[in-house]
C-alpha cells in the first residue's frame, strides 16, 4: 500500500504564501495520479490541483494562477506552492493518490488564512 504524509501547512496572513510538500512511501510514482483537495468545515471536499502520470495539470479556477503543483518523481513528492493566500483558501489539505485504481489518502494539514 501507498502511504501519503502531508507537512507545510500553518497559520498566514492574507496575501501571504505556504508551500505544501506530500511524500509518498511504499511505491514509485510510476503511473500514479497524485492530487492536492481541500475541505472546509461545512463544506464539500473540492479538488484543488492534480498531477497526472503523463504530465498534464489541473487546477481549481479559483486558485490558478496562485498556486502550482509540482512532482518530484525521483523523490516521490508532489508539492503544492500557494502564492497570494486569501481567508477563502482557509481548508484542510489533503494529498490523494491513484495507481492500478487503489487509492491513498493522507491525513492532511491544515491551511488557515487570517488577519
Amino acid at each position: 500500500q501507498v502511504h501519503l504524509e502531508e507537512s507545510g501547512g500553518g497559520l498566514v496572513q492574507p496575501g501571504g504564501s505556504l508551500r505544501l510538500s506530500c511524500t509518498a512511501t511504499g511505491s514509485s510514482f510510476h503511473n500514479i495520479y497524485i492530487a492536492w483537495y481541500r475541505q472546509a468545515p461545512g463544506k464539500e471536499r473540492e479538488l484543488v490541483a492534480s498531477s497526472d502520470s503523463d504530465g498534464s495539470t489541473f487546477y481549481l479556477d479559483t486558485v490558478k494562477g496562485r498556486f502550482t503543483i509540482s512532482r518530484d518523481n525521483r523523490k516521490s513528492t508532489v508539492d503544492l506552492q500557494m502564492n497570494s493566500l486569501k481567508p477563502e483558501d482557509t481548508a484542510r489539505y489533503s494529498c490523494f493518490a491513484m495507481q492500478l485504481g487503489r487509492t491513498a489518502w493522507g491525513q492532511g494539514t491544515q491551511v488557515t488564512v487570517s488577519s
